[in-house]
Parts: C-alpha cells; structure tokens; sequence
C-alpha cells in the first residue's frame, strides 16, 4: 500500500539545486539530446531504406542506434524537465519505467559491443566462411536473446525497487532516476541491495570488457598478418571505429573505479557530473563516428545531400 500511496506523490529530484547556471545546462543537455536524437536517427533510416545495407554489421549498428535512443531518453527527459521547466516532482512509476529503460540500455550497449567486437573478429580470422557463419537471422536471434536478458536482468531489478518502502515523499538527490538513487531514496539500510548491480557491473568491467579488449587484440594481430594495403587500411578503419564507440562507454565507468580505488573521494556534484557525461557522451559519439567512419553509410548520406541540391 505504501508503493501505491507514494505513485500519486513521487519523487522530488534535488540533484540540480546547488547550479547557478541552471537554464544553461538545461539548454545544452537538451541540445545534446536532440543530436543523439538526429544522429542516431540519420543512421537507422540510412540503413533501414537501403537494401545493400540490409547485413550483419549495419543490423548491429542498428541496434546500437536503438539503444542509444532509449538509454538518453530515459534520464534526458528527466533533466530537461527540472532544468527547463522547473518541474522536480516525478511521479512513482514514470521513475521507476525510467531507471527500468536506462539501466536496460547500459546492460543491453555493454552486449551489443560485444557483438560487434565478435562480428568484426569473424570478419577478419575467417574472411571466406564470415557470410555463412554470420547470417542476418542469426545476428537478430543474438540481438533478441541480449536484450531478452537485459529485460530479464534489469526487470528484477526493478521489481525488488518496487517492493521497498519508501517514506513520505521522498527526495533523489541524484540528477535523474536510477537503481542507487531509487534504493538511497528508501526507508531501508542501502547496502543490502547494492549486491546485484555490483555483480552485474563487475560482469561487464571483469567479464565483456577485457574480453572485447582481447578480441581486438587478435585483430590488431591479424590486420598487422594481411598483405593487401587496401584491405589492412580498411580493417583498421572500422576497428579503430568500433574502439572509439567501446572507449566512449567503457572510458567514465573506469575513471569513476580508478579515482575510487586510489582515494579521490567524489562529491555529490562530482559524481552527477560524470554520471551525465556517462549517461550522453556515448550516444552523441555513436552515430557521429558510424556516419564519418563507415564508407556505405557515409557514401549513402553524401549521396542523399547531392540528391536534394
């Protein structure tokens, strides 16, 4: 019943309170969204019209389009809101279908990386049988089961969320909804059920990451093996895109662990700040290196633009 009652009351989002500059960063988050928006937009319809782009790599570049979208929707609407319209209530369930979708989308890109790292390894090691191991349908039953586990993982997540009691209203101090500032916002001692979200961090910094990392190893190890200059130019073109999108993600999680593990003790702004640009930065980048980096897709865009003038 107490779930019920708070659904009507919410949660006040304070996490903004202590910027002067308030409208400004405002404005720019809601700039930066509309970018992720038009960027990842741009590709999936490039892409989705185009049936000589209709393969395995422009499917996972599809996917990763789509997750891009909900994962910055899920907390840019949330600050755009107490930015701009000054608007810090948000309600019990549009606060928990937002930290249900972003954490979906930051299990579900850490995945789709993983994929990509593995179709480009397929690509490179075994070259003459990449078209028969790699298939459309596969590729889409393994984007199926990735985010069947995200939804999975992150649903009991949110059920164990929505059984904890909350006090009257309470206050995130956080700048949008998510697991810890749910579970911090509670009536309940946190640290019990922090247990889950460290094991699933731990999976994708201890497990996927130094995977992918591997992976791109043999690669780098198999362009340095190829003879063929304009193939090896190539490969290292679409490697080097695949590290930046893998950098961009993976880079504020681990600074975030480093300042912890050698004593920088962040602050509340501090970590809001690096949370914002862990929750932006990479959807921002995303589309922007596939459109300058990918040759069809680049080639298809120039061709749109020439078209229309």
């Amino acid at each position: 019943m107490a779930n019920e009652n708070y659904s009507l009351h919410g949660f006040i989002i304070t996490g903004f309170d202590h910027l002067q500059d308030q409208k400004l960063l405002g404005f720019l988050i809601l700039i930066t969204y509309m970018l992720i928006l038009l960027g990842n937009g741009i590709n999936l319809c490039i892409i989705l019209t185009d049936r000589h782009l209709h393969k395995p790599m422009y499917i996972l570049i599809c996917n990763l389009a789509v997750i891009d979208i909900m994962f910055s929707s899920s907390c840019s609407t949330t600050m755009i809101s107490v930015l701009l319209t000054e608007i810090k209530t948000i309600s019990y369930y549009s606060c928990i279908s937002s930290m249900f979708f972003y954490h979906l989308g930051d299990i579900t890109v850490c995945m789709a990386l993983t994929l990509m790292a593995i179709d480009r390894l397929i690509a490179i090691r075994l070259p003459l049988r990449y078209h028969s191991i790699v298939t459309n349908s596969r590729t889409c039953f393994l984007i199926f089961l990735t985010w069947l586990i995200g939804f999975t993982v992150i649903g009991f997540l949110a059920s164990v969320v929505e059984s904890v009691p909350y006090c009257r209203q309470p206050v995130i101090k956080y700048v949008f909804c998510d697991h810890p500032s749910l579970i911090r916002a509670a009536c309940v001692d946190p640290e019990p059920y922090f247990f889950i979200p460290v094991m699933i961090s731990l999976w994708m910094l201890c497990g996927q990451f130094p995977f992918i990392m591997c992976t791109y190893a043999v690669l780098a190890y198999s362009v340095t093996k190829l003879s063929n200059n304009s193939s090896k130019k190539q490969m290292i073109s679409t490697c080097s895109s695949h590290l930046v999108v893998l950098f961009s993600y993976y880079a504020p999680k681990l600074v975030s662990i480093l300042l912890t593990r050698i004593g920088v003790v962040l602050n509340l702004t501090e970590r809001n700040a690096v949370l914002i640009v862990a929750s932006l930065i990479p959807p921002l980048i995303n589309p922007t290196v596939y459109c300058t980096r990918t040759k069809e897709i680049r080639k298809r865009l120039a061709d749109v633009f020439l078209h229309k003038k």
